[in-house]
């Protein structure tokens, strides 16, 4: 199966489940064949969790819900070092963050020492439990939520938690077409089961695809060029990372990969460009109070920043 086979099978499946979110799932699937992480910003009630478990299931991955709280300790993510009594040895429970999707629902509600087992998970891609390190399955993804609307009993993440992710997606209403359909579908009951569209090894073999894909020393310069312009905007009090430029080439690398080419445009890395750079560019404080935005930022860096042909 290539890229782009398995990006139509995989929205005709999660369609079974979900109304729309095209462009949300498209995300998620770039994400995870580049090995990223996803931040997904939306009020209750528009799916979040059900497009997180029904992309879960369409690939066939082990899914795991952490529903994170003020007082959600670390070992309830990583798992304990406790004594059996019944085989009189100490043994290893792992925790929830043990599968391959992990949905951490509303991760700003947890206090900041649990943010951090978390967030050695997302990079190392292992946890240590009684100073023993065990690695995590392959592959492996996190999609933490929040709630934009609520700002008491949470915890703001930190701009150098948030650099960790890949993507940021925003969830909004449905347009009207969405959300009649979907209320026409509860009405006759005709949602179903997803079920697997790919096997375990097929799916690591895409992302070793993905890794295949190339890379032209002009499109390289170009994502540099983008990153550099948002740290010399006036506007902001420091602009993407170096890790935001390396995020924004493997994501773009699994945006070409999807639409059926082994080589990257411009075009992959506009494309992706708003979800990769927004969560991490910090505005001024006089310049947010203008209502200026950070997505505002990145569409004017892009127009004036020099395509390569």
């Amino acid at each position: 199966m290539e890229g782009k086979e398995f990006m139509e099978k995989l929205k005709t499946e999660i369609s079974k489940a979900v109304v729309g979110k095209e462009d949300v799932i498209e995300l998620l699937t770039i994400a995870l064949l580049s090995e990223g992480h996803v931040l997904i910003e939306g009020i209750p009630g528009v799916a979040k969790t059900t497009i997180a478990k029904a992309f879960s299931n369409a690939i066939g991955l082990k899914f795991s819900r952490i529903q994170l709280t003020p007082d959600l300790l670390p070992a309830d993510i990583i798992g304990i070092f406790y004594y059996d009594q019944k085989t009189g040895e100490w043994t290893i429970k792992h925790g929830p963050i043990f599968a391959n999707v992990i949905l951490a629902d509303e991760v700003n509600r947890a206090q900041p020492k649990t943010q951090s087992a978390l967030l050695e998970a997302m990079q190392e891609k292992q946890v240590t439990i009684e100073g023993v390190t065990h690695k995590l399955p392959e592959p492996f993804l996190v999609i933490a939520t929040m709630n934009p609307l609520e700002h008491e009993g949470v915890y703001i993440l930190p701009e150098a938690q948030l650099d960790r992710f890949m993507l940021k997606i925003e969830v909004g209403f449905p347009d009207k077409d969405e959300e009649m359909g979907l209320l026409k579908r509860k009405s006759r009951g005709e949602f179903w089961e997803v079920n697997p569209i790919i096997k375990h090894e097929e799916l690591l073999e895409l992302m070793g695809k993905v890794k295949g894909v190339s890379v032209s020393d002009e499109i390289i310069e170009y994502i540099y060029s983008i990153a550099s312009k948002t740290r010399s905007d006036e506007r902001l009090l420091f602009g993407a990372s170096p890790r935001a430029g390396e995020h924004l080439l493997y994501a773009a690398k699994a945006s070409a990969f999807l639409d059926g080419r082994d080589y990257v445009i411009p075009d992959d890395v506009k494309k992706v460009a708003p979800a990769v750079l927004a969560h991490r560019l910090l505005l001024k404080a006089e310049y947010e109070l203008e209502g200026v935005t950070t997505k505002e930022i990145i569409r004017e860096v892009l127009e004036e920043t020099e395509v390569p042909v």
